[in-house]
C-alpha cells in the first residue's frame, strides 16, 4: 500500500479530493492512503505565523524554515520519498506519474505564498512543477500528483483503464465515440460497428498516431516507431486505410448496419 502525506497549511482543501469516487475506491480496498498534515501546528511562533518577510526585501511573504523544517521531520520515515511542489521543479509528467506510484510512502510539501524559504529545498528529495505557470500554492499540485499517481495502483480502477491512456508511451489516446451513432448529422467511424478487432486496432493505432503528430509533435518526436507504425503513418500522408480495414468494412457491411441501428 502508498501512504501519501499531504503538508499543507490548507488541510481542508483536499475535503471533496478524498470523497472522490475513484479515490475513495483506492482508500477503501487499501491502494493508497492519504494522512493531511497541517504544518501551522508546528511553528513555534506565539502567533503561529508560519512566514516572514523576505532578506534583501521584496513582494509577498516566505515560509520559514521552522515549521517546514520540523513539521517535515516529524512525520518524515526512512521510507518517504519527500517532494516540493515548486517551479524551480522538472515538470510532471505520465513518466514520472509511474515512477512515484512504485515508491512506499510520498511526502507532499505544499508552499504558499511567495514561496518557501530556499534552504529547505535541499531537505526535499525532489522538486516537481506542474508547468510555466503560477498558483497560489502547492495544493493544486499536490492534487494532481496524488490522483495521477493513485489511479495507476492495483485497485484503484481496472487495468484494462490504463492501458491505452494518453501519455502512455508518448502517444496521445486515440479518438472515443459512443451512443448516438449519429449526432446531428455527425457520425462515429463505421470500422468501430465492424467486429473486426485487428481492424479496430488498425484505426486506433493510426488515429492515435494522427493525433500526437498533429497536436502533440514534442511527444511524436520521442515515438519509437515499429513497422506497423510506419505503415499507419504512410495511410495518414495518404489519406488511405489498411487493407484488413477495407475487408473488414465490406465483408462486415450487414453486421456494421445491424450495430449502427442499435446504437441509434
Amino acid at each position: 500500500m502508498l501512504k501519501i502525506k499531504i503538508l499543507t497549511l490548507f488541510p481542508e482543501y483536499f475535503s471533496s479530493f478524498l470523497d472522490n469516487s475513484i479515490i475513495k475506491r483506492a482508500i477503501a480496498k487499501k491502494a493508497v492512503e492519504f494522512e493531511m498534515i497541517n504544518i501551522r501546528d508546528y511553528t513555534l511562533d506565539k502567533h503561529h505565523r508560519v512566514d516572514d518577510h523576505p532578506f534583501g526585501g521584496g513582494a509577498g511573504l516566505i515560509m520559514k524554515m521552522q515549521p517546514l523544517s520540523d513539521c517535515l521531520e516529524k512525520n518524515r520515515t526512512q521510507d518517504s520519498h519527500v517532494i516540493l511542489m515548486s517551479p524551480l521543479g522538472k515538470t510532471y509528467n505520465q513518466e514520472i506519474a509511474r515512477r512515484l506510484s512504485k515508491e512506499k510512502e510520498l511526502v507532499l510539501v505544499c508552499g504558499h505564498y511567495e514561496g518557501v524559504d530556499s534552504r529547505f529545498n535541499k531537505r526535499c528529495d525532489e522538486l516537481i512543477s506542474l508547468g510555466d505557470y503560477i498558483t497560489t500554492g502547492g495544493e493544486i499540485a499536490a492534487l494532481a500528483i496524488s490522483d495521477s499517481v493513485t489511479r495507476l495502483l492495483d485497485g484503484a480502477i481496472s487495468s484494462e483503464s490504463t492501458k491505452e491512456e494518453s501519455f502512455n508511451d508518448n502517444l496521445l489516446e486515440y479518438p472515443q465515440y459512443t451512443f448516438p451513432y449519429d449526432y446531428q448529422g455527425d457520425k462515429a467511424p463505421d470500422i468501430l460497428f465492424s467486429g473486426n478487432h485487428l481492424a479496430v486496432e488498425n484505426y486506433h493505432r493510426r488515429e492515435a498516431l494522427r493525433l500526437t503528430k498533429e497536436l502533440r509533435p514534442d511527444l511524436f518526436r520521442k515515438l519509437k516507431l515499429s513497422k506497423n507504425d510506419l505503415k499507419r503513418l504512410k495511410e495518414i500522408e495518404t489519406d488511405t486505410i489498411s487493407k484488413t480495414e477495407k475487408l473488414a468494412l465490406e465483408k462486415g457491411e450487414r453486421f456494421i448496419i445491424a450495430q449502427k441501428n442499435k446504437a441509434d
